[in-house]
């Protein structure tokens, strides 16, 4: 199974001054994409982390915001992610946008965000989603989906539609704070294009990585 990248290549001149603005334009690329159903989460990520131990560990998660300070995904604090995070709070994401030929991969520190912000976007969220997100004790070892069913089945008559839900004090949000971000262009012959902004005290560098 191989294959044939044959897209538009991307040189340091075409790059943004940062990359928070790159990224802009590369997921505004990702999301145009979704029309023809070429990519269907443009801001699915997928998200590895690495325990106390080194051990590590992958999923995907949703991008729920960014600007300059960071990348943000909201998650449950006790779940293995959480534990990951709060025994070594650094983070890669990466964003495998291969309909279109490119990745996005971000590496830095990661925090929690403000409690405000967590509560405007768990207030945002459908209600059956802020139900789930009290029902499922997440990573946790489960004995049946009908453990889950009625657990939200109680939740749900606690706190019906229309009801105020309040903020589970064990869900929140994540920032990953990017010390580094590259930009990935898939190339014919296996030359893809990898440049990797890197931060410095006083701003941003760039630097080309060999494929």
């Amino acid at each position: 199974m191989r294959e044939r990248y044959r897209s538009t290549g991307v040189t340091e001149h075409d790059l943004a001054a940062e990359p928070y603005a790159q990224f802009t334009r590369w997921f505004a690329d990702a999301v145009a994409a979704t029309g023809g159903g070429v990519i269907a989460e443009p801001n699915a990520m997928v998200l590895s982390t690495a325990d106390a131990d080194g051990l590590p560990s992958s999923r995907t998660v949703l991008l729920k915001g960014y600007d300059l300070r960071g990348f943000v995904f909201f998650s449950n604090y006790e779940s293995r992610k959480g534990r990951a995070l709060a025994a070594n709070p650094r983070a890669s994401l990466l964003f495998p946008w291969h309909a279109i030929a490119r990745q996005v991969i971000v590496g830095g520190d990661v925090t929690r965000v403000s409690p405000e912000e967590t509560a405007a976007y768990f207030h945002s969220r459908p209600h059956g989603s802020q139900i789930g997100a009290w029902a499922s004790e997440q990573s946790s070892v489960v004995d049946s989906r009908a453990v889950l069913e009625k657990r939200y089945a109680e939740l749900e008559a606690r706190w019906p539609q229309g009801a105020a839900v309040p903020v589970p004090p064990f869900w929140g949000g994540f920032r990953v704070e990017p010390a580094t971000v590259e930009f990935w262009q898939g190339r014919d012959n296996r030359l893809h294009d990898r440049l990797r902004y890197v931060r410095e005290a006083d701003g941003w560098s760039v630097e080309r990585l060999a494929p």
